[in-house]
């Protein structure tokens, strides 16, 4: 009986093992350097699984996907995009929280929100959220360049917009909304 335990635990082992490998693949998407069509919801998926080691001791997620079209972008940017809201969401958080992944569409456009339950942010904060080099991280928290990065890819290269919406004690919503039908960057 032990043998059967120990195989069993061996093969959902290597299944844990190939999915990691599956999504690091699909998150790098190394063969794909150009646009094409994505499926947001897949890119969340994947990116959530990647990023999950940061998010499982500091939050729960909720993910809400409505059926939503696929648009033309580069993967790798939406996943580095995706990557650093989750991972500001998590380090936003000083006590256990929640953090949600929204999809949904409206007329012309498909949009996201990522909001946590964190520390939240006055106007004052928000205002720069954005710039370069700016970070309230102290220490070695952070270069001030990941939000910064999140702006240029969505306005320049997807062609998008980008919000926040926070307050304190309230957390965070960031919501990004890209056009249907035009080729990005």
């Amino acid at each position: 009986s032990d043998v059967n335990e120990l195989i069993n635990e061996s093969l959902d082992g290597a299944n844990r093992v190939r999915r990691i490998v599956q999504d690091l693949k699909s998150f790098s998407r190394v063969d794909q350097a150009e646009s094409t069509h994505v499926n947001l919801n897949e890119c969340l998926d994947t990116t959530i699984n990647i990023a999950w080691n940061e998010l499982k001791y500091i939050a729960t997620l909720e993910r809400q996907f409505g059926e939503i079209p696929e648009i033309v972008c580069n993967p790798q940017q939406l996943n580095q995009v995706f990557l650093n809201l989750l991972v500001n969401a998590a380090q936003a958080m000083d006590r256990q929280g929640s953090i949600m992944v929204k999809t949904w569409d409206e007329p012309g456009w498909v949009c996201v929100s990522v909001s946590d339950t964190g520390r939240g942010m006055p106007e004052e904060i928000q205002q720069h959220v954005f710039e370069p080099f700016f970070t309230t991280k102290r220490g070695s928290g952070g270069s001030g360049l990941g939000m910064h990065i999140v702006y240029n890819i969505v306005t320049q290269s997807l062609k998008g917009e980008i919000t926040c919406k926070s307050s304190p004690g309230s957390g965070t919503i960031f919501s990004i909304l890209w056009p249907v039908g035009i080729k990005q960057a």
